[in-house]
């Protein structure tokens, strides 16, 4: 197993709270890391139709098998679980349980009730390049973006062409299914294409709905699915003490970027590289980061990016108390002064150049306009 950055902070959550909740997409290891950090749990996976059964008709019997508490595997399809266990963790605060999920837990009212002061939540996405920075030096950005970060492209050398097609069949056949009732498969396979062909653009509902031939509501519905199931996340926009017209609308983007180029039909490094989408994917590819590592920690909150009425932009914005760090995310291996354009203008605006950086394609970092100019191998250490 990769060692998960998560797990420090994992363990912290367990000290302090009877329920661990481990979230994130399917196949991101949350099973695996589960059960290499308890190995004392016994482990139960409530996706078997047996164990499902007995979770149902009896909760109070079948929680009762585990006195001292369990690695509860797939616990959303078993929600009448969760009522139960705010009594075994009331009646014994000894008892811990972990329960995993590719659902978001924090969408499940009856865990907001039931468990609210009780549970500790942790979401667990695909592997970061932190994670894997022993592989970084041998390899082209080109190459991580298409294959992807899943740790069984790792672990057991699934080739990418075989992992993500049968994903997304699991992922259609199972997750859509479950979480809301799609007419058409094929409908909702074409909307995921198109998100994957807006990665990184200003998320426009009204136009991302025509173009899929369903409604707005459809449209949000589904985008809604994607989200729960950890496909796609949503950069909200950066809006505060400025007193200009600004763009307040999110950016789309998804937690892995070998997916967006399975759903492109991109199949190697030579046809990313000459494809329109490249320097929107690596974008993804630096946010995803970013997004990766603040969330091994337990921060879920503070990424932005910000973008006026004329079309100046800053791609990423990291937020942490009154400290804002400006990103701008460039494709490029050349360095030019022309990356620094945006940033100069947003630090005109904050009247500091300290914390505004470029992270490009290239393997040379330096300074230029005063700026600085960091290779993504070495945004590892960045975020």
């Amino acid at each position: 197993m990769i060692p998960r950055q998560a797990e420090a902070y994992i363990r912290s959550v367990y000290a302090h709270f009877p329920v661990v909740f481990l979230t994130g997409p399917r196949q991101s290891g949350k099973t695996t890391l589960a059960k290499a950090l308890f190995k004392n749990l016994p482990y139960v996976l409530l996706e078997l139709p047996d164990q499902q059964r007995l979770a149902r008709e009896d909760p109070r019997s079948f929680l009762m098998k585990y006195a001292t508490g369990a690695i509860l595997d797939e616990v959303q399809h078993v929600p009448e679980l969760f009522s139960y266990l705010q009594g075994v963790v009331d009646d014994n605060r000894d008892v811990r349980f972990i329960l995993t999920g590719s659902q978001n837990f924090l969408l499940n009212e009856k865990i907001t009730q039931s468990l609210a002061g009780r549970a500790g939540i942790v979401t667990l996405l695909p592997l970061s390049l932190q994670e894997l920075s022993d592989k970084i030096p041998a390899t082209q950005y080109e190459a991580w973006i298409v294959r992807g970060f899943y740790p069984e492209l790792f672990n057991r050398n699934v080739p990418s062409e075989l992992f993500y097609p049968a994903y997304v069949q699991t992922y259609l056949e199972r997750d859509v299914r479950s979480l809301q009732n799609v007419g058409s498969l094929a409908q909702f396979s074409l909307f995921l294409k198109l998100c994957a062909g807006r990665t990184g653009q200003v998320l426009n509902l009204s136009a991302l709905a025509a173009d899929a031939g369903v409604s707005v509501n459809t449209s949000k519905a589904w985008l809604s699915v994607l989200e729960a199931s950890y496909i796609v996340f949503r950069l909200q926009p950066h809006y505060k003490n400025f007193n200009k017209r600004l763009v307040k609308s999110p950016k789309l983007y998804f937690n892995d970027t070998g997916l967006v180029c399975y759903l492109l039909g991109i199949e190697g490094v030579p046809q990313l590289s000459t494809h329109y989408a490249l320097g929107a994917l690596f974008e993804n590819f630096v946010i995803a980061e970013c997004y990766k590592q603040r969330l091994a920690r337990g921060k879920r909150d503070g990424l932005y990016y910000w973008k006026d009425n004329k079309g100046t932009e800053i791609d990423l914005l990291v937020e942490d108390g009154n400290d804002i760090k400006a990103y701008e995310i460039k494709a490029g291996r050349t360095a030019n002064t022309s990356y620094f354009k945006n940033l100069i203008y947003w630090d005109k605006l904050n009247g500091s150049t300290s914390k505004s950086t470029v992270i490009y394609g290239g393997d040379l970092s330096q300074t230029i306009l005063g700026y600085r100019l960091i290779s993504w191998k070495e945004m590892v250490s960045e975020f």
